[in-house]
């Protein structure tokens, strides 16, 4: 480690869109890159939100993402660059699908199949938002809780921060017994600046969003942590439906819980709402999850 802080609020925003912003190579291919710091392998998020970035730029601008499904193939390199390979599988009166694939050294990492809609109107109904949860500015924010655990930092002391993310409850990253279990996991979100107003950006901002903390909903069950006296994980799949308009850069609940684990696998199920109390997306993701060590 050399010590240098995390880079925060509008330039760590700024970079993440670099990171979206993906380079034209052919008709229905992309390229993109990864953050110069981060982890030894492609965040799950990143690989997502430009899988997405690559289907929606090939689909009419009038029609919007409503859902994804994706499948974690194989770990991504953050040293090389990520090819995206687009299908057109239907344009339809009121849909479109794509598929996406991402490839590195001639091999797919991740693909994914997105579903875009005109807009349209009909039932409208949704779920109560979850009860007596603390707003976003009563609880730690994330600064707060880092200062609290130095040994337990390693790189992500050091890689961009572009997401402002507030735990309600103890995150998967603290000292083992430090965590009490919860059945729920419950974090405020909103990206730390300001995003331009393109719907798609916002989508793709909360697909790289929605693989932060999803996972660790299974772990919150028994009080575990992640690292050393705890396990180790990966997104196995994703998927992820968007309900209603939004925009990433202000604040989204993500409730969090997991209703099953067994065989090395946990499944978490997440649902964002605003401030305001309005349901936006719905994510569902299974992972892989051994006892570091194992």
């Amino acid at each position: 480690m050399n010590g240098r802080p995390a880079v925060t609020g509008q330039a760590a925003v700024d970079q993440l869109l670099e990171v979206l912003d993906l380079d034209h190579t052919g008709e229905m291919t992309f390229r993109g890159m990864s953050p110069r710091v981060g982890p030894q392998r492609v965040f799950g998020g990143q690989v997502a939100g430009q899988a997405l970035v690559a289907a929606g730029r090939t689909v009419d601008p009038e029609r919007f993402v409503h859902s994804l499904h994706g499948y974690f193939v194989r770990p991504g390199d953050p040293a090389e660059p990520i090819d995206y390979q687009v299908e057109n599988v239907r344009d339809g009166r009121s849909f479109s699908v794509r598929r996406s694939v991402a490839v590195q050294h001639d091999k797919p990492i991740f693909f994914m199949s997105a579903s875009f809609q005109r807009q349209e109107q009909a039932l409208e109904h949704q779920a109560p938002t979850p009860p007596d949860v603390p707003g976003p500015d009563d609880v730690p924010t994330m600064s707060d809780r880092l200062a609290r655990y130095p040994e337990r930092l390693g790189i992500w002391g050091q890689i961009p921060r572009p997401i402002d993310v507030r735990y309600v409850g103890e995150p998967g990253w603290v000292r083992p017994g430090d965590r009490p279990a919860d059945p729920h996991q419950r974090v405020w979100m909103r990206i730390d600046g300001k995003l331009p107003d393109d719907p798609l950006l916002h989508a793709c901002a909360l697909t790289y969003a929605s693989d932060l903390t999803l996972l660790d909903s299974v772990l919150s069950v028994h009080g575990e942590v992640w690292g050393p006296g705890g396990l180790d994980g990966a997104s196995l799949d994703h998927a992820l439906w968007f309900h209603r308009s939004f925009r990433a850069d202000e604040w989204f609940l993500y409730d969090c819980w997991s209703p099953s684990a067994s065989g090395a696998r946990g499944l978490a199920t997440g649902r964002m709402f605003t401030a305001d109390g309005r349901h936006i997306a719905s994510a569902v993701q299974e992972g892989l999850l051994r006892r570091v060590g194992d």
